[in-house]
């Protein structure tokens, strides 16, 4: 199983790729960025991805509101050369509140909206032209959109975890990057359902990309209360609240694998049997560097396995 790590994007851009090399040293895959309001993730993880050979980088995810297809294209593609194609593209629904308070944009028809996008990004990133006309978004390339060495086109993952969301991702994208669902919200709802869709379109099987909160740790108690308090921003969402339900938890913070190694151990191996292809753990920082990096240690050993 490929296992990797989420980077928090509040640390300087030295740091992560510091944080990059350490990963890859403990024998983890991958390293992934959020998109928030703050660094562009693409660009870091073309950053972090080129003074780390042989790491894998990702975006998990990119609003598909108030982008395009054709600029998150070129960004996806120039990461993409950057990483020598160890670059892997995640797109989100975004939510309501910051689409509308952020942006300015009504949000409306979302999954409608992201099926438009993946159809037009991938013309361009597997042909290096577009030619889309949608109800929603249009997209043509007046002159060639391809990137030199951006080879093989970009896989994209879609933070799907609605049955609407799930279908689209099923018939148009590579595989999904479901945050908070354990592996009974897997094994019975989303695994299922994404891998109809994609037998019915033809597509070969998806790939489920798990992120997982977790931290191998000596104080479990206070580090669970710190993931108390760091997940709590989940809770306020309903479709977090749905998938959290699915799990058989009442709450974000109780899907938080915290514990010694034979514990965080064994719930990396649900995760595997439930469907996951592979695992991202997220929040390792929350116990500190010493957790942090025996966090990984255990991780990389896994990954081994």
């Amino acid at each position: 199983m490929s296992i990797g790590v989420a980077l928090t994007h509040q640390n300087p851009i030295d740091t992560l790729v510091r944080h990059g090399r350490e990963a890859h040293e403990a024998g983890l895959r991958s390293a992934w960025f959020g998109q928030t309001f703050t660094y562009d993730s693409p660009s870091l993880a073309a950053i972090v991805g080129r003074e780390v050979p042989g790491l894998h980088v990702g975006t998990a995810a990119i609003p598909v509101f108030g982008r395009h297809p054709l600029l998150v294209a070129s960004q996806a593609q120039t990461a993409q050369a950057a990483t020598g194609g160890r670059y892997h593209l995640g797109l989100a629904l975004g939510t309501r509140h910051f689409t509308e308070t952020g942006f300015g944009i009504p949000y409306e028809r979302p999954v409608a909206r992201l099926r438009e996008f993946v159809t037009a990004l991938r013309q361009v990133t597997e042909t290096g032209r577009a030619d889309f006309h949608g109800e929603l978004l249009t997209a043509t390339t007046p002159l060639p959109a391809a990137v030199p060495g951006a080879e093989p086109p970009v896989p994209v993952l879609v933070a799907a975890m609605g049955p609407q969301a799930l279908r689209a991702a099923g018939e148009l994208a590579d595989g999904i990057l479901p945050l908070l669902a354990g592996p009974r919200a897997l094994a019975g709802h989303l695994v299922p359902a994404l891998h109809a869709a994609a037998e019915a379109a033809g597509r070969p099987a998806p790939r489920i990309v798990a992120f997982v909160p977790g931290v191998v740790t000596a104080d479990p108690d206070a580090v669970r209360q710190r993931a108390a308090e760091a997940l709590a921003f989940y809770d306020q969402f309903p479709s977090y609240q749905r998938i959290v339900g699915l799990s058989g938890a009442t709450r974000a913070a109780d899907l938080a694998v915290i514990g010694d190694e034979e514990t965080v151990a064994a719930e990396v191996r649900r995760y595997r049997e439930a469907g996951a292809t592979e695992v991202v753990f997220t929040a390792t920082e929350l116990g500190g560097d010493t957790d942090r990096r025996r966090t990984w240690r255990l991780l990389g050993e896994l990954a081994a396995d």
